[in-house]
């Protein structure tokens, strides 16, 4: 029989962090046959757990079982999401994402947190279309790079400023694959590039392939795109409290 993975969430109340408590929630699943998984703590007094069971009937019964428990509350029971999975690896939860507007938010000291979620977005297969915004020498690239090496995909530079600056006009027939993540820098490409260039990242955007744009805002502005065309955008930022601001003179090199 097949089995099903859900995540499981919970609170522990004020006071209420006996020795034994999680004994007691794990000996409940034993005796439903519900595995678990993984288990971390996840931010402050919380603790996530990946479970799996053969019977969703089983994990309606925990919930109710552990709805009466008077020392938690079920924050999460849910199918799980790459943002349970990576809170779990992590111990702590991406509470600075806005899901509807698919933007996630991260900070320098975040980075391997950053490297992980994005190579699980690069494991998947066909178009996508990904914005990372943040200010200069704060990691984008780098990220994205190694993200490309977690996820086992091979990266192309279209343009970038990483080394110095690259801007290219074509590529090797080999490079027109959907296992390289193909990296754009937003200002590079459309303020500084030929029309060669240009051409040639209009062909890598219709590809059935992971695409990054480093300065989304810059791209949209100089081209037919709109923001809700990326399937993600993601910010980077040497403290919360950053603003990312840009240059408006395009013969700036400041990015």
């Amino acid at each position: 029989m097949e089995n099903f993975e859900w995540y499981l969430e919970y609170e522990i109340r004020k006071n209420s962090n006996r020795p034994g408590l999680l004994g007691g929630v794990a000996s409940l699943m034993g005796m439903l046959s519900i595995n678990i998984v993984t288990i971390n703590g996840v931010e402050n007094r919380r603790r996530g757990m990946l479970i799996r069971a053969n019977n969703p009937q089983k994990i309606e019964v925990l919930k109710q079982i552990l709805d009466q428990m008077d020392n938690i509350t079920i924050t999460a029971l849910r199918r799980p999401k790459l943002v349970d999975r990576l809170a779990v690896r992590h111990g702590r939860y991406l509470e600075r994402y806005l899901e509807e507007k698919r933007t996630y938010r991260f900070t320098r000291d975040e980075i391997g947190l950053l490297v992980d979620f994005m190579g699980e977005l690069f494991k998947k297969e066909g178009h996508q279309l990904i914005g990372v915004r943040g200010m200069p020498r704060v990691g984008k690239t780098e990220s994205v790079v190694a993200s490309s090496v977690c996820a086992n995909k091979r990266w192309t530079f279209l343009s970038s400023t990483l080394l110095r600056q690259t801007v290219r006009n074509q590529l090797c027939f080999d490079e027109f694959s959907p296992e390289h993540i193909f990296i754009i820098d937003g200002i590079v490409s459309t303020r500084r590039a030929s029309d060669d260039h240009r051409l040639l990242v209009q062909e890598i955007l219709r590809l059935e392939a992971t695409k990054v744009i480093e300065h989304p805002d810059i791209f949209v502005q100089m081209t037919d795109m709109t923001l809700d065309d990326f399937d993600y955008i993601i910010e980077l930022r040497n403290d919360a409290d950053e603003e990312i601001v840009y240059d408006t003179d395009p013969m700036n090199e400041t990015f």
